[in-house]
């Protein structure tokens, strides 16, 4: 039988209670949630499929996957991107934590991700009865083979790129072991510095696979980039061994998208003008909220992209949670995402303007 964590947002609320209390209400600044409007050309899309009686498509419709694989090759460089290997997932959170499942996982085996996560991954070897391993850096594994490895780039919590080079160094790694490279991508349109070497780049970019998908399996969302979290809406691709044995197994299990959510999908992957959008509006929140932070002592590390701030007053991270919240301001301690964060705070800049604004002025 696995055991799971104690679900670790629930020790943020008394500290929820304090900042709500403050006389200009509560800016919440914990959870990475979208605020702004689903770009209408989307929720149209949305409305125009509502007639829908029958059952969707586990693989989802040819126009989805065209449209998925198109905007691989228009917007990240996928040369190789094929609608065959593009599967649809019921949001990424559901995929991260049973990928390991779907792929076979199981006792004996280990799931390795970075010391510093999304809390699901770990919540995704447990609940396939593997192993979880937190480690950096591939020297760190020594003579340890796992059955997957996950990286994240554009890194929650801390915004950290992980440069083409090295991402080339991982996916060797893994061939040479017979190792799976999930990479969970879902920040990647989202870069805020002009610096080449700190533009993310696709585990499936050329640059990096030498051309070719095999063992390697990218994730991508459109809860981001697209304003579309209550849609739960993305896709895995990949090595098209590996999506035909994801696809398999949840026919099996009844995992399909709803065919209204995939013509929304479809709209929201062949449009990139409300994502440079979106992207316009965070930079400006995040512009304002880095100076405010800084001003107020803090030090941001990494935060190259996504949409937080990796900040630290250089002291323990519950100690800032509690100095924020008297400000009316909350936060997630970096604890949430393992013991490297122990010192530093995750800052969404996913609020309105105007909660931007006075969390600004309050700092």
């Amino acid at each position: 039988m696995f055991t799971l964590p104690d679900f670790p947002w629930d020790r943020l609320a008394p500290y929820k209670q304090i900042a709500a209390r403050h006389p200009g209400g509560l800016v919440d600044l914990s959870v990475g949630t979208p605020v702004d409007p689903t770009p209408e050309p989307i929720r149209r899309a949305l409305a125009e499929a509502a007639d829908a009686p029958g059952y969707p498509q586990t693989y989802g419709t040819a126009a989805l996957r065209e449209a998925a694989a198109g905007w691989l090759r228009r917007r990240l460089g996928v040369a190789g991107a094929d609608p065959a290997a593009v599967l649809p997932v019921i949001g990424t959170k559901e995929l991260v934590a049973w990928l390991p499942t779907l792929l076979g996982c199981g006792p004996g085996d280990r799931v390795v991700f970075p010391e510093l996560a999304y809390p699901t991954y770990d919540v995704g070897a447990r609940l396939a009865g593997a192993e979880p391993v937190a480690a950096d850096g591939l020297l760190r594994l020594g003579p340890l083979r796992p059955k997957l490895l996950w990286i994240n780039s554009p890194s929650n919590p801390t915004g950290k790129v992980l440069p083409a080079e090295h991402l080339r160094k991982v996916v060797a790694w893994a061939r040479e072991r017979g190792v799976l490279v999930a990479s969970d991508e879902c920040y990647i349109e989202l870069a805020w510095e002009d610096d080449p070497a700190k533009q993310p780049v696709s585990i499936l970019h050329p640059e990096v696979c030498e051309g070719s998908h095999e063992g390697l399996l990218a994730v991508h969302s459109l809860s981001k980039r697209s304003n579309l979290a209550g849609y739960r809406a993305g896709f895995v691709t990949g090595d098209p061994a590996l999506v035909k044995r994801l696809l398999e197994v949840r026919k099996h299990a009844g995992m399909m998208v709803p065919a209204p959510v995939q013509a929304a999908m479809t709209v929201a992957y062949g449009d990139d003008a409300h994502v440079d959008e979106q992207r316009a509006r965070y930079a400006r929140r995040r512009a304002v909220l880095r100076e405010a932070l800084e001003r107020h002592g803090f030090r941001i590390d990494h935060s190259e992209a996504s949409l937080y701030l990796w900040a630290t007053r250089d002291e323990p991270c519950w100690d800032t949670v509690a100095h924020l919240a008297e400000l009316g301001i909350s936060v997630a301690p970096g604890d949430f995402y393992g013991a490297a964060g122990s010192r530093h705070v995750r800052v969404a800049f996913t609020a309105t303007d105007e909660r931007i604004e006075a969390a600004a002025q309050r700092l």
